[in-house]
């Protein structure tokens, strides 16, 4: 099979609720390293993604029960449903290799401004490394953007700080790409670019989302993926394409590219572990 060859089950993306038992893909891509198509099942993570979707709408907090997370304001889901919109939640099934099987919670991005949430799988870099990183830069962005106010829109002060402060954030972006490391079933790591080998620029958020950070979290533990589902928590996003309580497979610019790599010796290590 080739890399145009890779199939797109009909009706994709799924917008269900749950206990669909259909057998379509829940995540696939093309690995650039083996040059092998690899996928991975909803299976039972689509049940287990539906018992969370519930705790999550019960208690009203990502914290574990009867953690102090769980009354922690920081960890409330309340803002989901608010200006700042809702985000994607993500389950993995996985097995380890004396065949006890356990399961990986992620979300997308940072929750209320926070990368690191007990019970839940951590992002692709060194958070320490990332604010020590951005913290300066973004100072820096908000220093011009005060300057900014400070000339006419049309005059050439403007248009200056404007270029400055557009390359600094292209700057930024690019260093924060290369904070990312990947981990696939192999062994093998990388970047975000050795992973996906895009020649165009990589989106924002790339690597953020469920699927990658679930995946790649569990090969750093030496387990074996067996099933994943996601799904959308909170106020629909702004296109009108995720919806509260709705299933979808990971979205195809920012967490596709990188699928291939990462499932990349999945299914050996499945083998290895009997399943």
């Amino acid at each position: 099979m080739s890399a145009q060859d890779t199939p797109f089950p009909a009706g994709w993306p799924r917008q269900i609720r749950a206990g669909r038992t259909d057998g379509s893909l829940a995540a696939y891509g093309w690995c650039h390293q083996c040059g092998d198509f690899h996928h991975l099942p909803f299976g039972d993570a689509e049940r287990e993604a539906g018992r969370l979707l519930d705790r999550l709408e019960r208690q009203g907090s990502i914290g574990l029960p009867g953690s102090l997370a769980a009354t922690d304001p920081r960890c409330s889901t309340t803002p989901l449903f608010g200006k700042e919109r809702g985000k994607m939640f993500g389950v993995l099934e996985c097995l380890a290799a004396d065949a006890s099987r356990h399961w990986l919670f992620a979300f997308s991005g940072q929750f209320n401004g926070r990368w690191l949430v007990p019970g839940w799988v951590p992002p692709l870099f060194d958070v320490d490394a990332f604010q020590a990183l951005v913290t300066p830069v973004e100072r820096r962005i908000k220093e011009l953007g005060r300057l900014m106010a400070d000339h006419p829109r049309t005059g050439e002060r403007h248009r200056v700080l404007r270029r400055q402060r557009k390359q600094l954030s292209r700057h930024l972006m690019a260093a924060i790409h290369k904070l990312y490391r990947l981990t696939n079933f192999r062994g093998q790591q990388g970047g975000l670019e050795e992973a996906c080998r895009t020649r165009t620029t990589m989106p924002t958020g790339m690597g953020d989302c469920c699927a990658p950070k679930l995946l790649a979290h569990a090969a750093t533990l030496d387990l074996a993926p067996i099933s994943l589902a996601e799904f959308y928590f909170g106020r629909e996003n702004r296109s009108k394409n995720r919806q509260h309580g709705c299933f979808y497979p990971p979205c195809h610019d920012k967490c596709q590219p990188l699928l291939g790599f990462l499932l990349c010796g999945a299914d050996q290590k499945r083998a290895a572990y009997g399943r």
